[in-house]
């Protein structure tokens, strides 16, 4: 599968006469190498994939983190560097553009230091980006990403049932996020051990639970407090952070109510829902991306709120990849694209938002995220 990937982007190297890309994004590391750290964060010690068009591809990590690579690392070659020891991460890079005259790199991706040593190495070649090529090739998934994606729906629905089970008047906000992490970690647990054989594959969930009650309930990101819920107010939960199943990523939410739900509330909330509906009556292979966002906007507006964020985005092993379903994105659907598809309206004192993941097919779409959205059935 790595490989595949690796030859794929070559490919695409040839077409536009890149010489050696630089990938330096986490989630694009893993792609094409199957090479991840856990904290998905670099602590100033960077991580470079060098891909030639021709040649052998070299991972330069850390020596901290060499026996992961050594163990997972789908590449050539691997050079370990350590901290302060003779010139680190920059040893390889000379070697590795020597004899390039197009680099492409990861712009918005690549650590300002790594950007700086590259910049000097390359004097007065031309340097380009391989964004376009490699978000090109990841924004259809294949059958094996495909089934990671219905499983991280198992998962997130998981969550999203415990959550719902743990909402009541009386119970704070960070008691909701102890229940999604619990069920989401045991969901994940029983896949990896009856789907998977990869050992260092960790279940546990992970992501400060998006939530927000009450009075916080316009706070689009707010995370899980101290708050105590009380009796008719309106409790948010979003697993876009969380819903990460084996690296894969999706988008998901609901809105819900204690007891009893505001009547304006619920006139919102019923808009928001209609949103989502018309964007799905839009949504299927051969669509344009800004198509979807279209619908789902007309809804809104219609009903007298304001023009909204962008309906969606597509997912995958990032929690944001091409296309996104906003004005301006004219890229057509494909069938094998997975989507994060929202409904949503906000105001100054409320906002309601509904949100699941689909993957587009050759007939129109497989809604992979489930839990009722009925207005009837988001009071508890």
């Amino acid at each position: 599968m790595f490989q595949e990937r690796m030859t794929r982007l070559r490919q695409k190297m040839e077409e536009t006469a890149i010489d050696v890309a630089l990938i330096t994004d986490d989630d694009s590391v893993y792609y094409l190498t199957g090479y991840y750290d856990y904290l998905h964060m670099e602590f100033g010690r960077p991580t470079i994939l060098v891909i030639p068009r021709d040649g052998q591809s070299l991972l330069i990590t850390p020596v901290i983190d060499v026996v992961m690579a050594e163990e997972v690392a789908h590449v050539d070659r691997i050079a370990a560097w350590n901290d302060g020891e003779g010139a680190e991460w920059r040893a390889e890079l000379p070697g590795a553009v020597a004899g390039a005259a197009r680099i492409a790199l990861e712009p918005d991706h690549m650590p300002p230091m790594v950007r700086t040593c590259v910049d000097d190495l390359a004097g007065g070649k031309d340097i380009t980006s391989i964004v376009p090529a490699l978000s090109g090739l990841r924004m259809i998934k294949s059958a094996e990403e495909l089934q990671l994606a219905r499983h991280a729906g198992q998962v997130a629905g998981a969550m999203m049932a415990a959550g719902r089970g743990a909402i009541a008047a009386g119970v704070p906000e960070f008691e909701v996020a102890i229940a999604t992490s619990q069920a989401g970690t045991r969901s994940a647990a029983d896949l990896l051990r009856a789907h998977y054989s990869d050992a260092n594959m960790s279940p546990a969930t992970h992501f400060l639970q998006i939530m927000a009650s009450g009075r916080d309930i316009t706070k689009t990101h707010h995370r899980a407090s101290t708050r105590v819920m009380q009796q008719g107010e309106p409790v948010f939960l979003c697993f876009c952070g969380m819903t990460n199943f084996h690296r894969f990523k999706l988008g998901f939410d609901r809105t819900f109510w204690i007891g009893e739900a505001d009547p304006e509330q619920a006139r919102i909330y019923d808009v928001a829902v209609a949103s989502q509906k018309a964007a799905l009556d839009v949504l299927g292979p051969g669509v344009e991306a800004q198509a979807v966002h279209r619908a789902y906007a007309e809804v809104i507006q219609d009903a007298g709120f304001s023009y909204p964020f962008r309906c969606g985005r597509a997912t995958g092993f990032s929690f944001l990849e091409r296309p996104q379903l906003v004005t301006g994105d004219t890229t057509l659907l494909q069938p094998g694209m997975v989507f994060a598809v929202d409904g949503s309206v906000s105001t100054d004192t409320f906002r309601a938002q509904v949100g699941d993941s689909f993957i587009i097919t050759d007939s129109g779409y497989e809604q992979i995220t489930n839990h009722p959205k009925a207005l009837q059935d988001m009071i508890l």
